[in-house]
């Protein structure tokens, strides 16, 4: 699909404040401690202020009330200008989780937050129980009016900086481990929650939960109790456009950095981006980049339409093409610029590393490949 005018503007004007505010590594250094932070505070508040988080939710529970277009052009430009806000991303997923299954208090709660600045993240995976979350153990046992949580969540995005998690539980043992699984909404400043940074070749990120008798009311519950686990699935395709998205942000990144260098760069007495070899490369990641943007905003419309429960197999392939061609586009950048793609002073290292999560992440990429294998051969 074509964006419309507001929207190519409204991708330039995000462009626009990311330069301004982050265009630099020592600007982003500013604002992430030295780049020991993947969220920042400041940036958050500056574009909440702005209106722009939140863009796709409802205005009634306090979001910007604009389509799941508008949002991924937000995704794209954000994540194209480095902005340190990569816990928006899982707080808009759980947020799009909320306002299918949630209560109104909860609808209300999570988007006025994430609206606001705050952040709100999804704590699915555990030690056992990645790829497989049929495999989950983290058990919630109902006490009375009180569920009371006992377990272990890990590699959870964004839970140092979320207000509440959205928690993936077993209550019943007695069925197939597809059922028995219940939603739990839990701030994170309960009693018992315990959240350890994991250490990773990037800034802080993910991390370890650690749940002991933590107490939450019944009314904690998304959706319907020991029915998590069609919710979740239901919940997916948006969670993969959202990646998919900020992926080819990144992409286009390290794209524009790339041709920013060999348009400057001299070897042999010309520009490098004279030669052939690099020329061509350049036509390739840039062929890649626009198919697939196509690709994406055409799913994005497709959920703006209400079709949001028939793409499956397109999310899939969105996710699975986006994240690699990040990845590679990062990969050929610092290819192209040899020694200096290296060097932290012109950032594209920190690209290449930035870019190796999101095809583990959201569903690993092999996963993907066998959900849309699925699809064509049964």
């Amino acid at each position: 699909m074509r964006l419309s005018r507001e929207q190519r503007e409204f991708a330039d004007t995000v462009h626009a404040f990311s330069l301004r505010e982050c265009g630099t590594v020592a600007q982003r250094d500013a604002v992430t401690e030295g780049g020991r932070l993947s969220n920042s505070p400041p940036i958050l508040a500056k574009l909440a202020a702005l209106g722009w988080l939140g863009v796709s939710l409802p205005a009634e529970y306090g979001g910007g009330g604009a389509d799941f277009v508008d949002e991924c052009v937000f995704l794209e430009a954000s994540s194209r200008g480095l902005l340190p806000i990569t816990g928006y991303g899982s707080g808009l997923t759980a947020a799009q989780t909320y306002l299918r299954w949630g209560s109104q208090e909860q609808k209300k709660t999570v988007v006025s937050n994430l609206a606001a600045g705050r952040l709100e993240a999804i704590a699915l995976s555990e030690p056992e129980a990645g790829s497989d979350l049929g495999g989950v153990r983290l058990r919630a046992t109902r006490d009375g009016d009180d569920y009371v949580l006992d377990g272990q969540k890990t590699w959870i995005s964004a839970a140092h900086v979320a207000e509440h998690l959205l928690v993936l539980t077993r209550e019943d043992t007695t069925g197939t481990k597809h059922q028995g699984l219940t939603l739990l909404m839990v701030p994170t400043s309960t009693p018992g929650v315990e959240i350890r940074p994991i250490e990773t070749m990037e800034a802080h990120t993910v991390n370890d939960v650690f749940f002991t008798d933590v107490r939450v009311p019944a009314s904690a519950v998304v959706g319907n109790p020991r029915g998590a686990w069609k919710q979740l699935m239901r919940g997916l395709g948006v969670e993969r456009l959202i990646i998919s998205a900020m992926s080819l942000g990144a992409a286009q990144r390290s794209l524009d950095d790339v041709i920013d260098y060999v348009g400057r760069r001299e070897q042999f007495g010309r520009r490098i981006g004279g030669f052939q070899a690099i020329r061509h490369r350049i036509a390739d990641l840039a062929t890649d980049i626009e198919c697939a943007r196509s690709f994406v905003y055409d799913a994005a419309a497709r959920i703006d339409a209400g079709e949001e429960d028939d793409l499956a197999r397109e999310s899939s392939m969105a996710k699975l093409r986006c994240t690699e061609i990040a990845k590679n586009t990062a990969l050929e950048a610092v290819q192209m610029m040899g020694g200096y793609g290296y060097a932290r002073e012109y950032g594209v290292e920190a690209q290449v590393r930035r870019a190796l999560a999101p095809p583990i992440y959201g569903g690993t990429n092999e996963i993907q490949r066998e959900i849309i294998a699925k699809s064509l051969l049964g």
